[in-house]
């Protein structure tokens, strides 16, 4: 470990543990702040909530980074603490939910013993109030404040079309990537991610009176039907690389042969070699199979977070969960996607899943441990500290 470490890593963790209630009312306060990744008024608003509670912990603003000039999409937020000359740990975020404006007012953040939920409360804002906590608290029992970069995005939910161009540039320069999604099971880190591929098949028929005249059309949608029972083939017996259509739209009224079907393919895949053939495989079983002309649009969106890259710093994070007295909480792989992909692919050492501890990342009974969101914070605060330059 390097000389900056924690000198006293449990004095870290008792802070961080009388920080509880604190931590629990600025959660509540971001996620009352709804932010569904399509609403651009509800993503400046909640951001305003996000960089107030940075502030007054940091001591800072945060620099807020550009809106998109082609959609107006808002940007998102960056801290630096530490020297500003020295390649930062990058810690990684996103504000942006699933959730539409509205969810709140049915489900609404709510406290029941050591379980909160909330729209986003696991995936991921309980991971954003540990990270500026850890920062906080890390600045006040180190001589030296180690380098570090909080980047926090508005639209990782939907693929990061605007962020994730910057999650890439911030990853190449870091000494390290932590990435404060929530934890797989019972608090488990997230060493490896499968990769992330989606498409978009079209295939354009003729219209015709479905009553009348059907046999002068052709029916797009039972062309489309054809690929689609073939592509449960793409799937492997391993279950790891998936192929799976999830959503499928087909004609204009009910009684007209449809001239356009279309479908939406979403395929995981383990590591980039079998991300590249399932690739190719797809593109080959719609060309063999199709008898009405198509289009393929979409493809790779994420290369896979291989464990190669999580290696480094998941052995420093063992032995900062030993210093802290912690227990140590394992580590999986996992199928789905986050920026980690992206940080693991531009070079840095990466390592996931350091958010909540929880569960139901999507779902309705989404929920988050509060009484363990003080050790997570501590944790990321001690591998920021400790992970080495090179």
């Amino acid at each position: 470990m390097s000389a900056s470490y924690v000198p006293d890593p449990r004095d870290l963790l008792r802070r961080l543990t009388a920080d509880g209630p604190s931590m629990i009312a600025d959660l509540e306060r971001l996620v009352s702040a709804e932010s569904p990744s399509a609403d651009f008024d509800a993503l400046r608003a909640c951001r305003e909530v996000l960089a107030d509670i940075g502030t007054r912990l940091l001591g800072g603003k945060p620099e807020r980074l550009p809106d998109d000039d082609a959609t107006g999409r808002p940007g998102g937020l960056l801290w630096r603490t530490g020297p500003s000359d020295r390649p930062p740990v990058l810690l990684v975020g996103h504000f942006d939910t699933v959730w539409p404006l509205g969810t709140l007012e049915r489900r609404p953040f709510l406290v029941s013993g050591s379980r909160a939920t909330g729209p986003g409360v696991f995936d991921m804002k309980a991971g954003l109030i540990q990270g500026l906590y850890a920062l906080a608290r890390l600045r006040e029992v180190c001589a030296e404040e180690p380098a570090a970069a909080f980047l926090v995005t508005a639209d990782e939910e939907i693929g990061s079309p605007c962020g994730g161009a910057l999650v890439t540039e911030w990853a190449r320069g870091a000494r390290a990537a932590l990435v404060l999604e929530g934890a797989a099971d019972d608090g488990a880190l997230k060493h490896a991610r499968k990769g992330w591929s989606f498409y978009d098949i079209h295939v354009t028929g003729q219209a015709a009176h479905a009553g009348l005249e059907p046999g002068k059309g052709r029916n797009a949608l039972i062309d489309l039907a054809r690929i689609v029972v073939r592509l449960e083939s793409l799937t492997t017996a391993d279950g790891q690389v998936t192929v799976t259509p999830t959503m499928a739209g087909a004609g204009t009224t009910q009684n007209t042969v449809p001239d356009h079907a279309h479908v939406v393919v979403d395929v995981r895949a383990p590591d980039t070699e079998a991300q590249q053939e399932v690739d190719s495989s797809l593109r080959r079983l719609v060309a063999e199979t199709a008898q009405l002309p198509f289009e393929i649009t979409g493809g790779i969106n994420r290369p896979p977070l291989e464990e190669a890259s999580a290696r480094g710093p998941l052995a420093v994070a063992r032995d900062c969960a030993d210093l802290l007295g912690l227990a140590w909480p394992g580590s999986a792989a996992v199928g789905g996607i986050s920026d980690g992909n992206l940080c693991a692919a531009a070079g840095a050492p990466t390592l996931d899943g350091l958010g909540a501890v929880g569960g139901g990342a999507h779902a309705e009974h989404e929920w988050v441990d509060l009484a363990r969101m003080p050790e997570r914070a501590a944790l990321v605060a001690a591998l920021v500290a400790a992970l080495p330059a090179d």
